[in-house]
């Protein structure tokens, strides 16, 4: 009985997805080109938006990266640490030293450098 009502209730879900959807599209009609253009006073944009950063940023995003990563998995570690003890401390110094590769290696490319 429980299955037939969370089936009726996702049936319900779906069907009001759907018409949430179909209703809007069914009276509007397509907008014009300039309507459609991105927005720059009607006209095309001169450059791409990915040419407006360099690439220096780049590495240090990888960097910033590498060290929330790092965060991310440290604090339910230490939930697990108390758990399996000499294992987890184990498995977090190569994940740690993985990290350190790669920190080592930015350092060595001179992504700690500001120009």
């Amino acid at each position: 009985m429980e299955l037939l009502t969370l089936f009726i209730i996702l049936l319900f879900a779906l069907g009001a997805g759907w018409l949430v959807q179909w209703l809007p599209q069914r009276h509007s009609s397509m907008p014009t080109y300039p309507q459609r253009a991105p927005f720059l006073g009607g006209g095309s944009p001169d450059t791409h938006a990915w040419n407006r950063y360099h690439v220096r940023y780049y590495p240090m995003t990888l960097l910033l990266i590498a060290f929330e990563m790092e965060m991310m998995f440290m604090y339910p570690w230490a939930v697990v640490y108390v758990e399996e003890g000499l294992k987890a401390v184990m498995e977090m110094g190569m994940f740690l030293a993985i990290l350190s590769v790669g920190i080592v290696y930015a350092w060595r490319e001179g992504v700690f450098k500001w120009q």
